[in-house]
């Protein structure tokens, strides 16, 4: 799941780089990372695996991007990566609209690889990191770092313009509705 709704969102400087950092939003991690959902994936919990390399859910994952319900700004990487991942009119229903997809739709637009019985998730995850680690770690770790790298300099490049309609959003008296609704 993602962020608390009720928590802190003022995405202050020093919110928004720690949250960036947990995000692996604008920076590249050296090895593959292998998401198994088994439940709710929705907001920063989606971001998060927009970051990952190889992803499977249980039939009953659910995920989705429903911040603009709460005229929220999905400033953890989704509005850069989605697109490059799922393609335009994918990522523009899922960001737009703020619903929420199964996995067998997830796995059909490209959100995530397969769909896994919840009880063969993770023995799926570990067979799919055992068989990267049999292979040549330079050359998977070349793969990594050229496909990360290029993802994360293009989301730096959006860096500022990121800030910039997150801290719009948040001025907005539609923001300060969608908090007390979301709450209530």
């Amino acid at each position: 799941a993602g962020a608390d709704i009720s928590g802190d969102l003022s995405a202050r400087a020093e919110t928004a780089r720690v949250l960036s950092d947990a995000l692996l939003k604008y920076r590249p991690y050296p090895k593959p990372i292998i998401a198994a959902v088994n439940g709710a994936c929705a907001g920063g919990g989606v971001e998060l695996m927009l970051s990952t390399d190889i992803r499977a859910a249980a039939p009953h994952a659910r995920f989705g991007l429903p911040e603009v319900r709460y005229s929220i700004y999905p400033f953890g990487g989704a509005t850069v990566k989605l697109i490059q991942q799922i393609g335009y009119v994918h990522a523009m229903e899922l960001l737009l609209t703020g619903g929420l997809i199964d996995a067998a739709e997830a796995a059909r637009i490209g959100l995530i690889n397969r769909v896994v019985p919840a009880d063969e998730l993770m023995p799926w995850a570990l067979r799919t990191a055992e068989t990267i680690a049999a292979n040549s770690p330079s050359a998977v770790q070349a793969v990594k770092q050229q496909i990360t790298s290029t993802t994360a300099d293009h989301a730096r490049t959006r860096e500022a313009m990121d800030q910039e309609l997150g801290d719009r959003v948040r001025a907005s008296a539609h923001f300060q509705e969608g908090v007390a609704a979301f709450r209530e």
